[in-house]
């Protein structure tokens, strides 16, 4: 799979953060006894060597500080790349972790929630037979109304969706043509079985952030995957079921 390196265990993020954690704590210990040495020689020594002395301590001490700040930064990016990694590696373990269909798309719902920040969106499935596909999952109101997605089944009409329906490209909105914000491909291989329409994200997430595209590219490939074998397992234990029924009428069962 492409995104494999990303969604090792996050052991390696939290590996790099405890790192950056010494790394600022040595830089920290630097910028103190600094400070002691500018005091030191701002109270011990006189003239012009004290005048040139001093200034060289606040030099360094100021490139001790600016390095502090970046080893911060860096800090702060890599427990955000470790969460991110972690909230990659739960969404892909929880996506596989059953072979019901509902469970797998009730954890779809979870991850759109939870991890995306969606309020509104919409879970469209394509029907095994004929056109269109099933609105399996519905969460929220449409603003507006629902429009597009009244009844039991979406048969076209949102220009953005309609596209990623065709061609399976992850699109983002809104747009001039769709007010959804994004038209998640649901796809295996070359196959593409649905899509997840975010209408609308909740108050404290007004936009999508770029790390959001990682669990976007994650639901496209794996939601459909888990979406595809569960719906595969389903129906082989549902023929099951009627083959051992047939053959217990048959004994007379």
């Amino acid at each position: 799979m492409a995104n494999k390196s990303r969604l090792e265990s996050p052991a390696v993020g939290l590996d790099l953060v405890a790192e950056l954690r010494s790394t600022l704590e040595r830089a920290g210990e630097l910028i103190r006894v600094v400070e002691s040495n500018l005091k030191g020689a701002s109270e011990g020594i006189e003239g012009a060597s004290s005048s040139e002395r001093v200034a060289e301590l606040e030099r360094r001490l100021a490139t001790a500080e600016s390095d502090v700040k970046e080893l911060a930064s860096r800090l702060v990016d890599s427990e955000h790349q470790g969460g991110r990694l972690m909230n990659l590696y739960v969404a892909t373990y929880q996506l596989h972790a059953t072979l019901d269909p509902p469970e797998v798309q009730a954890t779809i719902a979870e991850i759109a929630i939870n991890l995306l920040g969606a309020e509104q969106f919409v879970l469209l499935l394509r029907r095994d037979e004929g056109d269109g596909c099933e609105i399996a999952l519905i969460e929220g109101m449409y603003e507006g109304g629902r429009t597009f997605y009244d009844g039991e089944d979406y048969t076209g009409g949102d220009p953005m969706v309609d596209a990623t329906l065709k061609d399976g490209v992850l699109r983002l909105g809104p747009t001039a043509e769709s007010q959804a914000l994004a038209a998640v491909p649901l796809r295996v291989q070359h196959e593409i079985v649905g899509a997840l329409v975010l209408l609308k994200l909740l108050d404290h997430k007004p936009i999508l952030r770029a790390e959001d595209r990682d669990l976007l590219d994650l639901l496209s490939a794996h939601a459909a995957s888990a979406l595809f074998a569960a719906r595969l397992f389903a129906t082989k234990d549902r023929k099951l079921r009627t083959l051992e029924s047939l053959v217990k009428l048959a004994r007379g069962e």
